[in-house]
């Protein structure tokens, strides 16, 4: 290997830029079935607890996450999209506890959360 393309490889790990760029367009690529919401109907659902630090820091916001339900209606899977991570545990731990409906296959899509500090 010569020392011209140590130096071309070296310079490729300084541009972050790059790196960042290509990740936004993969993440704006999805497949449009893990960005719309959820089409599954929820037969029973279990509200995320606003969290204690989340309460004591005033923290409000949205958090996304796309869900692959399995036929039987089980959770199969998640992936958090966005949000920030004091709610992200709580919206997750309320996503076990969803069952819904069963289905010829597996569904994906969105589900947003919206956490409000409650007014004193």
């Amino acid at each position: 290997m010569s020392s011209g393309s140590t130096q071309k490889w070296g310079s490729r790990i300084r541009r972050p830029g790059v790196a960042l760029a290509i990740l936004a367009t993969l993440l704006i690529c999805l497949p449009s079935s893990a960005q719309e919401e959820l089409s599954r109907k929820v037969r029973s659902k279990v509200a995320p607890a606003y969290p204690e630090l989340a309460r004591r820091m005033n923290i409000a916001g949205t958090v996304r996450i796309v869900v692959v339900v399995a036929p039987d209606g089980a959770l199969k899977s998640t992936r958090v999209l966005g949000g920030n991570p004091v709610l992200v545990n709580a919206a997750v731990d309320a996503l076990k506890h969803w069952k819904f409906e069963s289905a010829a296959e597996e569904s994906t899509g969105t589900v947003e959360f919206k956490f409000e500090p409650n007014p004193k």
